[in-house]
């Protein structure tokens, strides 16, 4: 085995992909090479999972913004969602930027108010995630299901052992 070189590592480090994550397309799919592209996906591999809606306290904000498409006090959605102040905040920027959401900040009774709603796109984006997770359930209860696998056959996507 060779030692690692430095000079002959990819240009893609950790240090230029955290530099290139900010102007990474705003779904958050990872950047694939031409070859990944064109070959078909597996029969579960839900690349429909939108990975910015995907994570637990994004997908509780948009939730609750879908079932109030006036918007939510920031207040409001901080107590819907079960999160912290600095919890909140982040995870608002991060689909803002995706521009999922938008954050109005004003006044009410000259107290600053912040006003999250849910974008057009950001309610296309999550009924489109909405599908791919309900596929997620079918395929779950599916093979889930006594008789699913016809015995003696490996799990999906499992190899048989040989034991010795």
């Amino acid at each position: 085995m060779s030692k690692f070189d430095p000079r002959n590592a990819d240009p893609k480090s950790a240090d230029s992909k955290s530099a290139d994550s900010k102007s990474a397309d705003p779904k958050g799919s990872d950047t694939k090479s031409a070859d990944t592209k064109s070959e078909p996906a597996g029969r579960f591999a839900y690349d429909g999972l939108d990975r910015v809606i995907h994570e637990k306290a994004r997908l509780s904000v948009l939730t609750s913004l879908v079932a109030h498409p006036k918007g939510l006090v920031f207040g409001d959605l901080k107590l819907m969602c079960g999160l912290t102040d600095g919890n909140l905040s982040r995870h608002l920027q991060v689909l803002d930027e995706a521009r999922l959401i938008e954050i109005e900040k004003g006044y009410d009774h000259n107290r600053p108010q912040t006003v999250c709603r849910i974008t057009a796109q950001g309610r296309r984006r999550y009924l489109d995630y909405l599908k791919v997770l309900e596929q997620v359930v079918q395929d779950a209860a599916s093979a889930a299901k006594p008789g699913a696998l016809k015995p003696g056959s490996p799990p999906l996507g499992g190899r048989r052992l040989k034991l010795a």
